[in-house]
């Protein structure tokens, strides 16, 4: 039966006058039984299985499973998943090749061809964690960053570089590019793909799976994707199947719209915060409701780059107009939009008003709701009204120096001959930061507009403050460009460093001597404020209380100086 049911639900579409076959599900649901009310994230894995069942690896059992998890939401069934690409960084990837190289060298000590020895599904690999903030607060910074971290790691790039040339189906996207969830979501994704089969062009869903944990960015795209470790991803490379459980889908209805001054950071601090209470470990969350069409795709991406932090498998936005807004304004071809719509309505994956899946279990938010927040100073999921900061982070630091009052008095340091005090409570970080936010315009502009504002204001940087600006892509520094909002960013030190993970990951590099000295002689607890996904103590020493924000909120961090500082009208001051 495996082979009759694939065969008898292939079918063809027509968009933009090209002809596709795909495996159609609706064809497959007749003798299957009914599937309307899945969710679309469970239909990516029904078409997955459908077009890779033979009776071995995908047996028709297995997408019965599927169809009969409509009934209770939840099913104790392996399947065989065969994601359409994977996307490395350079950290988690060079082993990766470095397998490769060693396989094709057994090939050749056993007189075999070494060519034959090659990915057998698309690979990607970006180099985006090397870069580190050595140099900042100057525009000499990027090229003097760039010729440190090609210093450091000439012997991995030049290894990198014969791995683009020496195997097929696999490409390296150069250090000094972007962050790879970030090219993924504005270059790589496509959201449907082709490929020929047997002389047939046959379209189905993008799916991947990456070797970095928001490798979940992507399924703002209404792609279906998340990391996995180095050996799952060699095997996927390979083509070989991802072992996994049919996942619980965690319905999260979003209704409403975000209030003026309320960012994306805002709301996806609030989201996490939800799920992290709900408990969606080792789940799948979909996202729903009729609050989506006016959530733009960029702010879709910054809430499903977050799933690591919210602890679910993926969070799935479906695909929709908004979409393929998107698509076209980040310059796909017309001929792609037209298959991703023609494919995702012919397949029950298009999101249409007042849709209502079956789900495991369900939460919903009221958008209008959702105010201006941080989250920290230690983990992701601790939110904090932007008004509590100063409490908060107060309570923290006494409950870091067993319950004492934090001290009054402060150090006295000396920087560039100048004398400046340094107390508890002081940011001595502030970094535009991380994919989760500089893949957002909308927050970016409002960094640059705040930025602006506190310059014609009179106001400056903290000399104690690093400072640092570090996008996903070349995109962002071009619309600031385009807008003159450069200048004014830089004026407050926010100089560009890098394109790449740095501060996000913890490469935010030492402080200035004169700094790190007086930390440790003051025994102070300072902080970091960043437009990252994570927090965790430890990650930026010798900072230890770190706040995650908004890059408006993120520069008010700069301007204040300092945590305990009052950052309620903040917002305010970015606009105009």
């Amino acid at each position: 039966m495996s082979s009759d049911l694939r065969e008898t639900s292939l079918d063809k579409l027509v968009a933009l006058n090209s002809e596709y076959y795909y495996y159609s599900l609706p064809l497959a649901a007749k003798q299957l039984g009914a599937i309307d009310r899945l969710p679309k994230s469970m239909k990516v894995l029904l078409e997955n299985l459908l077009r890779h069942v033979d009776g071995d690896t995908v047996q028709v059992d297995d997408l019965k499973a599927i169809v009969a998890w409509l009934q209770t939401g939840h099913a104790d069934r392996e399947i065989a998943y065969r994601p359409a690409r994977v996307l490395m960084q350079d950290f988690t990837g060079v082993p990766a090749v470095v397998d490769l190289a060693a396989m094709r060298e057994a090939v050749r000590r056993l007189g075999g061809n070494v060519e034959q020895v090659n990915p057998l599904s698309p690979v990607d690999l970006v180099i985006d964690h090397s870069v580190t903030v050595d140099e900042f607060g100057d525009n000499n910074a990027f090229e003097d960053n760039v010729r440190i971290e090609m210093q450091r790691n000439h012997e991995r790039y030049t290894f990198l570089r014969w791995g683009q040339k020496a195997f097929n189906r696999f490409r390296v996207v150069p250090p000094g590019t972007g962050i790879c969830h970030q090219v993924n979501l504005e270059y790589l994704g496509q959201t449907v793909w082709h490929s020929d089969e047997s002389g047939r062009r046959v379209a189905y869903p993008d799916t991947l799976v990456g070797t970095d944990s928001h490798t979940t960015m992507i399924n703002g795209l209404g792609i279906l994707g998340w990391g996995v470790g180095g050996i799952e991803a060699e095997a996927a490379m390979l083509g070989q199947p991802v072992s996994m459980l049919i996942p619980d889908v965690v319905g999260f209805k979003l209704t409403g719209k975000l209030r003026e001054g309320i960012t994306a950071t805002d709301l996806v601090l609030t989201v996490t915060q939800m799920l992290r209470k709900h408990g969606v470990v080792g789940k799948f969350v979909e996202f729903y409701g009729d609050g989506l069409a006016d959530l733009p795709l960029a702010d879709r991406a910054t809430i499903a780059n977050m799933s690591p932090e919210f602890g679910a498998t993926c969070g799935f936005f479906p695909v929709d107009d908004v979409t393929l807004g998107y698509m076209k304004l980040s310059g796909r071809s017309a001929e792609q939009i037209a298959l991703v719509e023609a494919y995702a309505k012919a397949q029950g994956m298009w999101r249409n008003p007042g849709d209502e899946p079956v789900f495991t279990s369900s939460l919903a938010l009221d958008m209008s709701t959702v105010e201006a927040s941080l989250a920290g100073p230690k983990r992701p999921q601790d939110r904090v009204a932007l008004p509590n900061v100063p409490q908060a982070f107060k309570a923290a630091t006494e409950l870091d120096i067993g319950g004492h009052k934090a001290k009054t008095d402060g150090k006295t340091f000396t920087l560039d001959g100048q004398q400046h005090e340094l107390r508890d409570g002081a940011v001595v970080i502030a970094a535009i930061t991380s994919c989760t936010n500089t893949s957002n315009p909308s927050v970016m502009m409002a960094a640059g507009l705040l930025a602006k504002n506190a310059v014609k204001k009179g106001l400056r940087s903290k000399p104690w403050v690093k400072t640092s600006l570090a996008p996903g892509s070349k995109v962002v520094t071009d619309y600031f460009d385009s807008a003159k909002l450069t200048a004014y960013l830089e004026e407050l030190g926010f100089n560009l460093v890098g394109y790449g993970c740095t501060t996000c990951i913890g490469n935010s590099g030492p402080l200035p001597d004169p700094i790190e000295q007086a930390i440790k002689e003051g025994d102070l607890t300072v902080g970091a404020v960043l437009s990252g996904n994570r927090n965790f103590e430890g990650a930026h020493p010798p900072a230890g209380e770190n706040q995650l924000a908004g890059l408006a909120a993120a520069g008010g961090g700069l301007c204040a100086g300092g945590e305990h500082e009052d950052r309620s009208d903040q917002r305010a001051a970015g606009r105009g």
